[in-house]
């Protein structure tokens, strides 16, 4: 049934735009250190530019440390490089054997910017999943057009891409809800 094909796109789509909500809001700092602070970070390692994540291990032993243990010992400088080149602001200890991350107590201030941030990625990730729903209702209606569904088989997928919509429209704000009360938190 074509419509099947077209909902499932519509939901696959409508998911990823929440994943990648959820991606972003782990870049954001809390109170608390995060690995997700330094995975994306871009580290030049034998002439490529790759993510922290993928050229080293990245723990929080501490709640105000993050800890970055190289796979490749003799990438340690690069990685220290990399950090202190981006726009974390954080200032990397090498021992020679790990870089550790020291990361200050966030001001109230610096919390609401935070949260302003979380609000409009959250809006942002709505947006698209409104898109999608645009998109596929425009997809059903030309399917009803050309005689492939009926109404009342474009009204019931009408219907499911409303319920799809709904759903992850949630899902986008519970995640983004739970990144403002994690920021919020001291």
């Amino acid at each position: 049934m074509p419509t099947e094909e077209v909902l499932l796109d519509i939901e696959d789509r409508m998911e990823k735009a929440v994943n990648k909500l959820k991606r972003e809001l782990t870049g954001i700092r809390t109170g608390r250190a995060n690995p997700g602070l330094v995975e994306s970070v871009k580290v030049m390692l034998y002439g490529v530019e790759v993510p922290l994540k993928q050229a080293a291990t990245i723990a929080c032993p501490e709640p105000t440390q993050v800890l970055i243990r190289p796979f490749d010992i003799s990438t340690l400088k690069d990685i220290e490089k990399g950090i202190a080149n981006s726009d974390l602001g954080y200032a990397p200890n090498n021992d020679g054997k790990v870089i550790r991350l020291n990361i200050p107590p966030l001001s109230r201030e610096v919390r609401q910017k935070m949260v302003t941030t979380i609000r409009k990625l959250c809006e942002e990730a709505k947006i698209a999943i409104r898109n999608v729903r645009r998109d596929g209702n425009k997809q059903i209606d030309t399917l009803e057009k050309d005689k492939l569904i009926s109404e009342d088989q474009r009204d019931q997928a009408k219907e499911t891409v409303q319920e799809y919509t709904k759903k992850y429209e949630e899902m986008a704000t519970d995640a983004a809800k739970k990144r403002e009360a994690e920021v919020m938190e001291d």
